[in-house]
Order: C-alpha cells, then structure tokens, then sequence
C-alpha cells in the first residue's frame, strides 16, 4: 500500500505537469487550457493509483484493469476537442495533447516522476519550439474567406482565378453575388499567411473592399 504522502506527491507532480502545459495553451488562445490540462493529469494519475490499490485491498491479480480503460476513455475527450471545432478536420493537435497529457498523469500516478517530467518537456518543445519552426517559416495553411466587394465583378473574378492557377491553390465555394449596386466575388481557400498576403497585396485596390477572415473553428 503507498502511503498518503506518497499518493498526495503523486498528485500533485501530476497536477504541475499538466498545469504548466495548459498555461502555454492558455497563451496561445488554444482550447485544453491550464485547468482542463491539469485536470486531465490530474484525474489520469488518481486513476492509476486507484488501480493499484484497490488490486491490492482486493487481492486482485489485475492491478492495471483501471488503468488500461484510460487510453479508451481519453479517445473520447480527444475526439471531442476535434468534432466540437469543425467535423475533425481541426483541433488535432489539441487531441493529441490531450492524448500525451493522460499519459503524463499515468506516468506520475505510477511513481516515474523522470519520465512524466521528461516527457512534459518534450510536449512542451513540440508546442513551442516546433511552433515557432511552422510560423517563421511558413509552414501552416489554414482555411480563410477572400471577400472582395466591387462595382466590377467579371474583371476581379478573372483576376482571382488566374491569381489563384499561379499560386496552384485550389478554391471552394467560388461565388459571385450582387449586393445593391455592388458586386462580391468570394471564395475560401486553404492558404498559408505568405499566399494570404499576396492575394490582399495584388486584388486591393482603389475601388475594391477587401475582407479575409478565418473560418470558424480554424485552430489547432
């Protein structure tokens, strides 16, 4: 049987760990902050103790038999940070986070105080340093709306279509509409900042409003 102090050392290592991963949640603007992170270490570490212990108090042979539904039962909570965001085609690597976080806690509320603290530092390198690799260089698109509104459709629409064959992006819900005496050309594509600024640079004019806006639910 562990002792309470050992169980409370336990928790709170466990606790620390996902804390200090939902804060750079929390930073970022991302979902799974502080208190969801720490509650998921939190309750993944109590429920590994838990399994040892009442296997022991019961004399049962199966002291993992807790312990092993973790990895099921956090599919679940992953799987809702992706549907919740846009029909899973976003929100994986707050899923994924989520997914390591559990792990974390079953590390500490197993006792390897070194390998849950190595691996949060690992966690942490992927979400910063990794990060910040993506953004400097360039390496994450993500899905905005291109709204142009005009008193000269035909010639912006032409322009967009040719402006986007160069740049070999695909467009979805091509739409050009009338808005009282004006005309809107819009249209969402999966773009990188670098495209987004050269679709603004080269489609803004005088005469031509331009509004880009990201789609709802478009973030990590």
């Amino acid at each position: 049987m562990l002792s309470l102090g050992e169980i409370f050392l336990r928790l709170t290592v466990a606790s620390v760990l996902g804390a200090i991963i939902g804060i750079e949640r929390d930073l970022r603007r991302r979902p799974a902050g502080m208190r969801t992170s720490l509650f998921v270490c939190l309750a993944t570490a109590l429920f590994t103790i838990l399994s040892g212990e009442i296997a022991r108090l019961f004399g049962d042979t199966a002291s993992t038999r807790i312990a092993s539904n973790i990895v099921q039962g956090i599919g679940f909570l992953g799987a809702g940070a992706i549907l919740r965001e846009a029909g899973g085609r976003v929100g994986m690597t707050t899923a994924a986070t989520i997914f390591m976080e559990a792990a974390i806690g079953m590390a500490s509320g197993g006792g390897l105080f070194a390998v849950a603290t190595y691996t949060t530092a690992l966690v942490l390198f992927g979400l910063v340093c990794l990060g910040w690799v993506a953004q400097r260089f360039d390496l994450k698109s993500r899905p905005m709306v291109f709204r142009f509104t005009t008193s000269h459709a035909e010639s912006v629409a032409t322009e967009v279509q040719q402006l986007m064959a160069q740049m070999k992006v695909p467009m979805q819900h091509f739409l050009v509409s009338m808005a009282g005496g004006n005309s809107i050309v819009e249209f969402e594509s999966v773009v990188s900042h670098t495209q987004q600024e050269r679709i603004v640079a080269q489609l803004s004019r005088q005469g031509v409003i331009t509004e880009v806006t990201a789609v709802e639910g478009s973030h990590e």
